[in-house]
């Protein structure tokens, strides 16, 4: 059996879900975990005792199998969490996420960016047509800590891209932390 097959079945044979899978040089096997999603449910957290079984009935089946491997890593997504399936970004709509197109706006940019820009990030949203999804953002200028912002400031239009999945290079949860109780900036 090939490793994805493996680790794929073992993963979902314990009730979690596979999220990635990479092998590193040094032959670190790296695995993420997490549980599965259905709608309206809770969210349920990856804990330090998931990983561990995970961790102890890999390391029984890849032994079986004969996998080579020197380190084994089982962890969480984590707060950047990747985004790869569909399934994936219906579980996740309404958040803040960061994409990275394969290819830069070009002239489909229409002046509103620019045109070799290639990262975004924004509320994601359900797109129109079937498969296809967009990000809404508001580019605005940086304000430093403890600055005031005037009242009077015009607030920036809403901007939005609409894209399919197969056009991403990359997308993840953005890392957004609530520190010292102030509340995350909207985007």
């Amino acid at each position: 059996m090939a490793l994805q097959e493996v680790v794929v079945q073992t993963v979902t044979g314990l009730g979690y879900d596979l999220v990635e899978l990479e092998r590193s040089a040094g032959g670190l096997l790296r695995i993420t975990i997490d549980h599965p999603w259905t709608l309206g449910a809770e969210p349920v957290f990856v804990t330090v005792e998931d990983c561990e079984k995970v961790t102890r009935q890999l390391q029984f089946v890849l032994e079986a199998e004969e996998v080579e491997y020197r380190r084994l890593e089982v962890s969480s997504p984590g707060i950047d969490r990747p985004l790869r399936h569909q399934a994936d970004f219906e579980r996740f709509a309404g958040e803040v996420i960061d994409i990275t197109l394969k290819a830069p706006m070009g002239a489909a940019a229409g002046g509103q960016v620019s045109a070799l820009r290639k990262k975004f990030r924004g509320a994601l949203e359900k797109g129109e047509a079937p498969g296809h999804w967009q990000i809404v953002w508001r580019d605005e200028a940086p304000t430093k800590p403890g600055q005031r912002i005037s009242q009077k400031r015009a607030v920036p239009p809403s901007q939005v891209l609409g894209f399919a999945l197969e056009e991403l290079r990359e997308a993840r949860l953005a890392p957004l932390v609530d520190f010292k109780g102030r509340s995350a900036r909207s985007v």
